[in-house]
């Protein structure tokens, strides 16, 4: 034990002198933490739209102070003929035009179906979809409202009345910040404990190290023990920031979710020596984790997009990112307000154990080729 306690000493020192380990250990999750957090944003406002009246009358006027009335849509420009239209979507001035034909007020009266254009940019098809969404329900306020004025009070056979449940406000934030917890924690813990061997291997130290009476389990946990307070510290520290900045709920149990972020930060540590197990220098055990974290946390965990639309071949492949199932359990935990996670955790736990019993025997497979 005096052996572990030592050599984790000498690790621990190593990270509080080097500058370079301190900013990617606090700067960074921090930086990354706001950079998404405030970046990524699935809320859409301001959006500009192009107005085409051929009309000029006080019902054509009408429709545009209702579709703008919410503050959504914005009448960015006011256009005099079509050939404005596709220049305009071009230069990015606006999502979607109002084209209100001439004759608008006067078919409004005489006919019993008025047409009215509405031209969107389909290059963004999820910003198209959004605003294809919100126009066709500023359009059945309008004709609600035309026939109310027509025949009086009407009232729709069957009323649906929505509610949100654990986000009423439909936040980007509340989804998007537990998430970043799980990329910034893997990425970190699995960065820095892939270059702890490499380092050693690299600098020459590690045969010092091995000329001492020490086991290779004892290396192993004598690298890992700093790296994990060090870890958790970092956790505690970007979960008070998503719940005290971003405002994100914490519904659940703080005891709780220090349970499985240990689970979580010991799936990244033992990553992170399999990783330093098999590289030769810092530069490839970095280059080797961050494409071991970053890309599955980012694109099959769930963190950003669902799973349930990615192909099928990509759902059988996100069980194996262990992200998939902390992504699910942060959220559940701080959204929903949900502790108990017996699946989850379970697959964790083995992750966990699984790597690091990897990790100790290909370290000693490496040391007996050294």
């Amino acid at each position: 034990m005096k052996r572990i306690i030592a050599l984790a000493r000498k690790e621990f020192l190593h990270i509080i002198r080097d500058t370079r380990t301190l900013v990617i250990v606090f700067l960074w999750p921090l930086i990354m933490l706001f950079l998404f957090g405030y970046a990524i944003n699935f809320e859409l406002t301001d959006l500009p739209v192009g107005i085409l009246d051929y009309d000029h009358s006080a019902s054509s006027r009408e429709l545009i102070r209702e579709a703008t009335s919410s503050g959504f849509i914005v009448a960015s420009e006011y256009l005099e003929s079509r050939d404005e239209i596709n220049s305009g979507f071009r230069k990015g001035k606006f999502k979607a035009v109002f084209v209100i034909p001439r004759g608008y007020e006067l078919d409004l009266l005489k006919e019993p179906v008025t047409k009215v254009q509405i031209i969107i940019d389909g290059a963004d098809g999820a910003t198209a979809a959004t605003v294809d969404n919100y126009l066709k329900a500023v359009m059945a306020r309008l004709n609600l409202k035309l026939i109310e004025e027509a025949i009086g009070k009407a009232e729709p056979p069957i009323e649906a009345r929505i509610r949100f449940l654990f986000n009423p406000q439909l936040v980007s934030a509340n989804f998007i910040v537990p998430g970043i917890i799980a990329l910034v924690l893997v990425m970190i813990c699995a960065l820095l404990t892939s270059i702890a061997i490499a380092r050693e291997i690299e600098t020459g130290t590690m045969e010092q190290i091995l000329a001492t009476p020490i086991l290779p389990s004892q290396i192993i946990l004598g690298k890992v023990l700093p790296y994990l307070f060090v870890a958790a510290v970092n956790a505690a520290i970007i979960l008070l920031v998503g719940h005290l900045v971003f405002k994100v709920p914490m519904n659940g149990s703080w005891l709780a979710l220090a349970g499985y972020c240990t689970l979580y930060l010991l799936i990244s540590l033992g990553l992170g020596l399999m990783v330093s197990s098999i590289s030769k220098t810092q530069q490839v055990a970095m280059m080797m984790a961050l494409m071991a974290t970053l890309l599955p946390t980012l694109l099959l965990s769930g963190f950003i997009f669902p799973r349930e639309s990615m192909p099928l071949v990509l759902q059988y492949l996100s069980y194996i990112v262990p992200a998939t199932y902390f992504v699910e359990v942060i959220r559940g935990v701080m959204l929903i307000g949900r502790n108990y996670f017996p699946f989850e955790a379970g697959i964790m736990f083995g992750m966990a154990v699984l790597l690091l019993a990897i990790s100790a025997r290909m370290f000693k497979v490496r040391l007996s080729d050294d």
